[in-house]
């Protein structure tokens, strides 16, 4: 099993933006899951043949990029290696949620074809900038920081908190506000953003129970070490498949300055390349609106509660 999505506070994700933009970048940030060894020693394998530069835009008008993939029937998508967002599977194959959505959007915009670039996360955008291929699909958080170096489509998903509690959820665990006023032993991961949100909520940071990933948080749920602990929705649920002493909640988004705070990830493109991003967004909203996204993105993980109708424009204000 592919080792579990871990988030970043904001301390680290301004260490990494100096020179490279983290997964997640703002305040609460998440990284995803990692690929397995096979996997990455594939996206290592395409890593040499993938990366040969794209012609240079002309970003008059709004590009004409769509023009031009149209007439060499291929699109070269950047991605990170990162299982469920954007990765080679065991047999060689490009998938993901930002890879299956993309083959579907492109394939209606006239590009049949989609190549995969593995990059590491943080040289997606330089990459993309570089024009070492066209478009980054790699699940990639949409923030104000990423906002002002390239555009993004409308995202495809969105990212909200869960608890890993023990069977039956005795305390009654469904928020951080929950955590605070039961007492409850509290765990979460290392860097994790939920430190903030249990910290904004009144938890006391010198006694939350710092572990390396979610199946260590498991591991302590399932020992007594921790009554709860906070995570991603979609890797909790993995996490805890097949564990028979504990169980995640639903999803929940945390709040933020008193406000509920919701990530959501999409796709970006050069900002010359308006055309194309909006022609993108055009088929992005048919497959919204017919729930094929959600049927795409299902055998990934994802839920119901994932699908998202935020914009970009909401998320790159902040």
């Amino acid at each position: 099993m592919a080792p579990p999505l871990a988030r970043d506070t904001k301390d680290a994700q301004d260490a990494q933006d100096a020179d490279a933009q983290d997964r997640h970048g703002r305040r609460p940030s998440r990284r995803a899951l990692l690929a397995g060894a096979s996997a990455l020693g594939a996206v290592g394998a395409l890593g040499a043949a993938g990366c040969s530069r794209v012609a240079t835009a002309s970003g008059a008008g709004g590009g004409d990029l769509l023009d031009r993939l149209r007439a060499q029937g291929v699109v070269r998508l950047g991605i990170a290696g990162e299982i469920p967002f954007g990765y080679i599977d065991t047999d060689g194959e490009l998938t993901g949620e930002g890879p299956e959505v993309a083959k579907v959007i492109f394939k209606r915009l006239g590009v049949d074809r989609v190549q995969p670039v593995p990059m590491e996360f943080g040289s997606l955008i330089p990459g993309l900038q570089s024009q070492n291929f066209d478009v980054v699909s790699a699940g990639m958080y949409i923030n104000p920081e990423r906002c002002a170096q390239v555009i993004f489509s409308d995202p495809d998903y969105q990212m909200l908190d869960a608890f890993i509690v023990r069977k039956g959820n005795p305390k009654n665990l469904h928020g951080y506000k929950d955590v605070v006023e039961s007492g409850a032993k509290f765990a979460t991961g290392t860097g994790y953003a939920d430190i903030q949100f249990a910290v904004e909520a009144g938890y006391k940071e010198s006694d939350i129970l710092i572990v390396p990933d979610q199946v260590a948080g498991l591991n302590a749920v399932e020992a007594g070490r921790a009554d709860v602990f906070a995570g991603t929705a979609l890797a909790g649920r993995e996490v805890v498949k097949k564990s028979s002493k504990a169980e995640i909640t639903e999803a929940f988004a945390p709040l933020v300055d008193g406000k509920p705070h919701v990530d959501g990830g999409g796709f970006a493109f050069r900002p010359t390349e308006t055309k194309l991003r909006d022609a993108f967004n055009v088929e992005l909203k048919k497959l919204k609106d017919s729930g094929e996204v959600f049927r795409i993105l299902q055998p990934f993980g994802f839920t119901k509660a994932e699908m998202t109708d935020l914009t970009a424009k909401e998320l790159c204000r902040g």
